[in-house]
C-alpha cells in the first residue's frame, strides 16, 4: 500500500498519510494536478516532506504551506542547512516553514515600501548572540538568492526562529514573550543591584539557559519539582540577598505566565542570582 492522498491543497502540495499512519504534508512540482483524495502519491514527484511538529493541525499547516511560494520553501529549507543551525540535523519542519513565511511577507513589505522597527534587537543581541550570528548567516544566504535583498534588520526574527526552534513549542508568540520577560528580568536585576549585568559572561549564559528551559517546563506543566527543600533551605539561608532578589523575579514570572512558580524553580533562581553577583562584585 503507498501513502494515500487525504487533501490537495494545490498543484503542488497534498495532504497524505503514511504507511505507518502519520498525516504529513508533501511538496512538490504537480504532485497535486488531478490527484484526488484516496489517489496513491507519486513518490517520485515528491521534494519535500513537512511533519505537523507540537500538535499542530496537519489541514491548517497544510494550508500555510500552501499559501507559501515554494521557491521560498526550497530557499529557507537550504539556507538552513548551508548556515548549519548547530544541532547538526537538518531543520524541523515548524522552522522551515516558520523562516519561509517570514521571508515571503518580508519580501511584500519591502515591495509595498512598508518599513518595521523590531525593538528586540539589543535583547536578542545580548541574550542570544550564537542564534543572531546564524541568523546572519542565513539572511546572506537567502539574499544571494532574492532580486532585491532583505534588509539587515530580518536577522532579528530569523534568530527569533531559531531560538524558537530549540523548544517544546512551535508557536513564535510564546518566543517573542520569552525575550520580553528575559529582558524584564535583567531590568529587575539592574535596579536591585545598581549596576548593569553582562549577557556576554558565563554564569549569564547558564542564568538565560535556565530560563529559556524554564519556559518549556512551565508551558508543558514540568516545573522543577523534586522536594529538594533542604537544599532550598540552605541556598536562602547561605545566600538571603540573592534569595531575595529571586522572590522578585518569581513576582515578574508568576505575573507574566500565569501560574506559581515552584519551591524548587525559586531556589534555582536564587542560585543563578548569586552566581551572577558574586561574578560582578569579583
Amino acid at each position: 500500500m503507498g501513502v494515500e492522498i487525504l487533501r490537495v491543497f494545490n498543484n503542488n502540495v497534498v495532504l497524505a498519510r503514511t504507511d505507518a499512519g502519520s498525516d504529513v504534508i508533501l511538496t512538490g512540482r504537480g504532485l497535486g494536478f488531478q490527484a484526488r483524495p484516496g489517489d496513491t502519491v507519486d513518490q517520485e514527484k515528491v521534494v519535500r516532506v513537512f511533519v505537523p511538529e507540537d500538535g499542530r493541525d496537519p489541514d491548517n499547516f497544510g494550508a500555510l504551506i500552501s499559501a507559501i511560494p515554494p521557491e521560498l520553501l526550497l530557499l529557507a529549507d537550504q539556507a538552513l542547512a548551508a548556515s548549519d543551525t548547530g544541532s547538526g540535523r537538518r531543520a524541523g519542519s515548524t522552522t522551515v516553514v516558520g523562516l519561509a513565511d517570514h521571508i515571503s511577507f518580508a519580501l511584500e513589505r519591502l515591495r509595498q515600501g512598508i518599513e518595521i522597527e523590531y525593538p528586540l534587537r539589543a535583547e536578542v543581541a545580548h541574550l542570544y548572540p550564537a542564534e543572531l550570528a546564524t541568523a546572519g548567516r542565513v539572511l546572506e544566504l537567502v539574499n544571494a538568492r532574492l532580486a532585491v535583498p532583505l534588509p539587515p534588520e530580518e536577522a532579528v526574527p530569523i534568530a527569533l526562529h531559531l531560538v524558537n526552534a530549540g523548544f517544546a513549542t512551535g508557536d513564535l508568540s510564546q518566543t517573542y514573550r520569552m525575550t520580553g520577560v528575559f529582558a524584564q528580568l535583567f531590568d529587575v536585576l539592574e535596579q536591585t543591584y545598581s549596576r548593569p549585568f553582562d549577557r556576554d559572561t558565563v554564569n549569564a549564559a547558564r542564568f538565560i539557559t535556565h530560563l529559556r528551559y524554564f519556559f518549556v517546563r512551565a508551558h508543558t506543566g514540568r516545573q522543577l519539582d523534586d522536594g529538594a527543600g533542604r537544599l532550598g533551605t540552605a541556598i536562602r539561608d547561605a545566600y538571603p540577598e540573592a534569595y531575595s532578589t529571586a522572590l522578585k523575579l518569581q513576582a515578574v514570572l508568576e505575573l507574566r505566565l500565569g501560574q506559581p512558580l515552584t519551591e524548587d524553580e525559586v531556589t534555582y533562581l536564587t542560585l543563578h542570582v548569586a552566581r551572577m553577583v558574586d561574578e560582578v562584585r569579583a
